[in-house]
């Protein structure tokens, strides 16, 4: 996997994936921004949540849950001194289908905390403390 990040002025990058993707990264304008972009450290944390969401969706397909909808709601608290490092993130599924069975929205969520997600394995093992949780959203029948 490669990217690059270019510097396009003040605060303001340009992020580019090894799959031909871009994103523009901008601080606020006490640091020199023009807060035309997000921050990396909420790019990270959007990451942290695709890669989570990835997962718990997959599995959830892979077990036939008819999943209409699914948001991952993610809160981090950053430390107060330089570094600002994550100190503890919350994941907060919220999946919205028909005949959802728990068990299966539980057992994604826990496959993906304890298995699959590279993101979220990665930032516990350098001490962020990662919690989880869901919540299901039932569908009336058509």
């Amino acid at each position: 996997m490669k990217a690059t990040v270019k510097w396009v002025d003040g605060a303001m990058f340009l992020g580019e994936s090894g799959s031909g993707h871009s994103v523009v990264m901008d601080g606020p304008p006490d640091a020199g921004g023009r807060n035309m972009g997000i921050r990396p450290m909420e790019m990270l944390l959007i990451g942290m949540g695709g890669c989570a969401s990835f997962d718990v969706l997959s599995i959830l397909r892979k077990s036939r849950q008819n999943v209409e909808r699914c948001e991952t709601e993610l809160e981090a608290e950053r430390a107060d001194a330089v570094p600002s490092v994550f100190t503890k993130i919350h994941l907060k599924f919220v999946v919205t289908g028909r005949k959802l069975k728990e068990t299966q929205v539980k057992r994604a969520v826990s496959l993906s905390a304890e298995k699959y997600c590279s993101a979220s394995i990665m930032m516990e093992k350098a001490g962020v403390e990662i919690s989880h949780s869901y919540e299901i959203v039932e569908l009336e029948e058509k």
